[in-house]
């Protein structure tokens, strides 16, 4: 069985090499493979020098890297962590064996800090709020969606239609394995505070936004019924805000003076009617998408 340690890394060279030592201790028979993501220190040296596999993708962005890397290294089981020294390399052999053992596509390693600066201000709530969402929209089994460590079969591996750019994907893995209803397990695993002198290249906000957008696109595309549908009941009830007076004055005089209003009442029922419409229609289409993803995804081998 060939495993393949991917690490995705940007300016990470006060990490990646201890990162790359640690994931070598841990598997001493996979290949690891960092993806130089143009940085601007010597990242790149010092993960050769600890003897990874170096390759680059200069197009910027997480989501690109691990497109870049999904596409071109070839193994039956695949260890994604990040090159930030934060996870925790001595849990991949249980992660793998339980992966192999039980046929799953997907392991991911739940964070459980080891150190209260381990996570920043606000992404606790945040990954608790973006981790429920796509929950509720989508049924994840996860609790820790946005897990950078993940274990993954082949066929997982190589079903994935990315899309996503930046911090994204972490949520698009987490909703094509839901899409999928690919056999997954999570366990936790000890999640640590980066090493001196290293900086995040998360923005709380900014990628906390981007995530979210992430979230409605995908829900827009695999669920436009429940997108659609949400839209028309809004304009339903704005619709009946509306209404309300206008009902209210012909009852007390036979008479609408407010027709303005009446106009606008009845506009809004037929646009929530077409969103209704094309709710009904897209998730037709959708479907279809998802049956002949569902097949592909079939034909390959689980681990």
């Amino acid at each position: 069985m060939k495993v393949a340690v991917i690490l995705p890394c940007y300016n990470e060279e006060g990490a990646i090499g201890k990162t790359v030592a640690d994931f070598r201790a841990a598997l001493p028979g996979a290949d690891i493979y960092v993806y130089d993501n143009n940085s601007k220190d010597r990242t790149a040296a010092v993960a050769a020098e600890a003897g990874a596999i170096v390759r680059s993708e200069p197009m910027q962005g997480k989501g690109h890297v691990v497109r870049r890397q999904f596409a071109d290294v070839e193994a039956d089981v695949y260890v994604m962590a990040d090159g930030d020294d934060t996870y925790e390399a001595g849990a991949a052999p249980a992660m793998i064996e339980r992966l192999v053992a039980e046929k799953l596509d997907m392991v991911a390693g739940k964070r459980i800090e080891t150190d209260s600066a381990a996570y920043r201000r606000g992404h606790r709530f945040g990954n608790w709020l973006l981790t429920s969402t796509v929950r509720f929209f989508f049924n994840s089994p996860f609790e820790d969606m946005l897990t950078g460590y993940r274990v993954m079969s082949r066929r997982f591996v190589k079903s994935v239609p990315f899309t996503a750019r930046g911090f994204g994907i972490e949520t698009e893995l987490t909703i094509h394995m839901a899409r999928m209803m690919s056999p997954v397990a999570e366990v936790p695993t000890n999640y640590k505070e980066r090493p001196a002198g290293t900086v995040s290249k998360l923005n709380t906000y900014r990628d906390g936004w981007r995530i979210l957008m992430t979230i409605g696109k995908l829900v827009r595309l695999e669920r436009p019924l429940v997108f659609y549908g949400l839209i028309a009941i809004a304009l339903v009830l704005a619709s009946l805000l509306v209404a309300i007076p206008v009902f209210g004055e012909f009852v007390r005089t036979s008479r609408v003076q407010s027709v303005p209003s009446a106009v606008l009442s009845a506009s809004l029922i037929v646009l929530a009617t077409l969103s209704a419409m094309a709710g009904l229609i897209l998730d037709a289409v959708t479907k279809g998408r998802w049956e002949t993803k569902r097949l592909h995804y079939l034909g390959l081998p689980p681990p």
